[in-house]
């Protein structure tokens, strides 16, 4: 039986076949092709670096329909990464390839290694922003908010405390 999956990709590093991390993305996404039928992509956009990342990334959602489980995804995007030249590396470091499973139509999902949806989803811009471009709608989480949702609760501007002095 067939799921669908939300995928987050993102690169940070050159690859010596494809270029520039915006190229990699790009040739992940044509290669998860072949883990299920792709039904959207995102634009892909540039974002800051963060935690033990010393460059930009680049980052990108698609929706894939899939027979494999989720588990066995996980193992294909593994695979996937480490074919594209990913090595064991510090935690937020610099990366040629990164996939994330953050969605799945089956809703909950839980295993060693392996929580869908996504435990950090809603907390990241750089997976919401993309991902709301070919799946807002898309209901996520325990609160069983929309992308669309998330995505404005993290990008909202927050009211000053009452007594806190102006910027």
């Amino acid at each position: 039986m067939s799921s669908t999956y939300l995928i987050a990709v993102g690169s940070n590093r050159r690859h010596h076949r494809f270029g520039a991390p915006e190229a990699v993305v790009r040739a992940a996404m044509e290669e998860c092709a072949s883990l299920g039928t792709v039904t959207a992509r995102s634009p892909v956009i540039a974002t800051p670096a963060m935690g033990a990342a010393q460059r930009r990334f680049a980052n990108a959602a698609l929706v894939l329909d899939s027979d494999l489980s989720p588990t066995a995804l996980l193992a294909a995007c593994k695979r996937t990464e480490r074919e594209f030249g990913r090595r064991p590396g510090q935690r937020w470091g610099d990366r040629v390839l990164d996939l994330d499973i953050i969605l799945w139509s089956g809703g909950r999902w839980a295993s060693p290694g392996l929580t869908i949806p996504h435990a950090a989803f809603a907390q990241r811009r750089f997976v919401l922003t993309p991902a709301c471009t070919i799946a807002a709608s898309w209901r996520a989480g325990a609160t069983g908010l929309t992308l669309a949702h998330h995505q404005a609760r993290l990008t909202r501007p927050r009211p000053l405390p009452r007594g806190a002095p102006f910027a």
